[in-house]
């Protein structure tokens, strides 16, 4: 009787134990489970606030990203040491680019060497050569972003890339020093460099070249050196016609311009001189819509105290079509 008490005893005493254990095990899990959905709860807060961080960043990208020119411009064969670090298949067939906010890159008007194939020297020229006095004031045609700074010995010696905005490149060469550092951005009309006559030089010039994805436009498409204007706001890059002038380039539209000059000074009993009309081709301007004195002042190395004096203009404003003494 005894041993079967004691039995009973035990086996009681197990099953309490036994239910204890459970019963501390389901506490234990109860409180983990809380623990874990504390956590839970705060990890989605954090997604949540992530979420919103992400949101409001795209949409102030997108309120902002007009601020910055494309891109894409300051990209393609950016790293590139050449001169040409474009890709054919890349290069479209026609492509209009503008012109507007340009400033000439320095003040002489002397075109000494144009676009074109040179016999004595068996290669073609791609660019123009402008005359200039050593150490001269170099400035960027357009606003834009430094590409290159480069030495050549046996070619443009110091010269200066600067890609632009409306996707052009300017090339500068044979300087004497440099006034900028690569990828530096400028404006137009800013000094970028000076004048020289380092690598294949004969004497102190500028070679100025304008470039489309590598392509060598004829400046003289583009520019009207004489008159230090563009020839329109807008150029039409074309694979077939990019290494010509224009229908109205200087050369010929200056040689029929003359020669209606020279014909009707004669009908009127003077004679007037070759040397004498060009003196005056380059000492006037012609203004055109959207000008105003500082950008003519600017483009032809005048201030506008100067111009306003040589042209008795006592205001701010010139009439569109008013041809102004600007030497």
């Amino acid at each position: 009787m005894m041993m079967n008490f004691r039995k009973i005893f035990f086996v009681a005493i197990a099953a309490f134990m036994t239910f204890s254990v459970a019963q501390a095990q389901n506490l234990q899990s109860a409180k983990n489970a809380s623990q874990m959905h504390k956590n839970l709860l705060a990890r989605q807060q954090r997604v949540k606030d992530q979420i919103k961080l992400e949101e409001t960043q795209r949409f102030a990208n997108d309120l902002y990203e007009e601020v910055e020119p494309e891109p894409d411009i300051y990209t393609e064969g950016w790293e590139s040491g050449l001169v040409n670090p474009f890709k054919e298949s890349d290069v479209p067939m026609s492509k209009v680019i503008n012109l507007k906010g340009y400033v000439m890159p320095v003040r002489s008007t002397r075109v000494t060497s144009h676009y074109g194939y040179r016999p004595a020297f068996g290669r073609n020229h791609k660019g123009v050569d402008i005359g200039v006095p050593m150490g001269d004031t170099v400035r960027a045609a357009f606003s834009g972003r430094v590409r290159l700074t480069k030495f050549e010995r046996n070619g443009f010696g110091f010269y200066v890339i600067v890609r632009h905005e409306n996707g052009l490149e300017t090339v500068y060469g044979h300087l004497s020093r440099f006034l900028v550092s690569p990828n530096q951005t400028v404006k137009a009309g800013q000094p970028i460099a000076l004048s020289g006559s380092t690598g294949r030089s004969t004497g102190p010039h500028l070679h100025f070249e304008t470039r489309f994805m590598g392509y060598a436009i004829n400046p003289e498409a583009i520019f009207d050196f004489q008159n230090r204007v563009t020839h329109t706001d807008t150029y039409t890059f074309n694979k077939n016609n990019y290494t010509k002038s224009r229908s109205y380039a200087p050369a010929r539209r200056y040689a029929s311009a003359l020669s209606a000059s020279s014909s009707a000074s004669y009908s009127k009993g003077r004679h007037v001189s070759k040397r004498s009309s060009d003196r005056a081709a380059r000492s006037t301007y012609k203004v055109r819509k959207g000008d105003s004195l500082s950008k003519i002042a600017s483009r032809n190395g005048v201030t506008v105290a100067q111009l306003k004096k040589m042209n008795g203009i006592k205001g701010n404003d010139v009439r569109s079509g008013k041809v102004l003494r600007v030497k």
